[in-house]
């Protein structure tokens, strides 16, 4: 927001507390587009678990989403050695692949490509 948005934005509260803000329909447009972005995001907890832990990506969602080995297997389609396999490689996984895992973690499977 620009400033002179910032002075056009209206706070209602309830109970001396801000409940609502109202803000010009152009900045609303803006806002409404910038949500509908669909560039797909990596936490910071995941990133941290990627350098610190030294996690592949697909270990890190895992770890972060607190899912076991076992459930993303299972909701994949895969055996669970399969994946513990993928978590201990770096390589790159086939893109089919990567997707039943996404999907099966609630992920996009953008977001398990480094």
């Amino acid at each position: 927001m620009n400033a002179h948005t910032l002075n056009s934005v209206q706070v209602i509260n309830r109970n001396g507390k801000p409940e609502y803000a109202v803000v010009p329909y152009i900045e609303y447009l803006r806002l409404l587009d910038k949500a509908e972005d669909n560039t797909a995001l990596i936490p910071h907890e995941v990133v941290e678990r990627v350098i610190e832990k030294e996690f592949n990506l697909l270990k890190a969602w895992r770890k972060h989403l607190g899912l076991t080995q076992k459930e993303v297997a299972k909701k994949a389609g895969i055996t669970q050695s399969a994946l513990s396999q993928m978590e201990r490689m770096e390589t790159n996984h086939r893109t089919a692949t990567l997707e039943k895992l996404a999907k099966a973690m609630g992920i996009e499977a953008s977001q398990l490509i480094d």
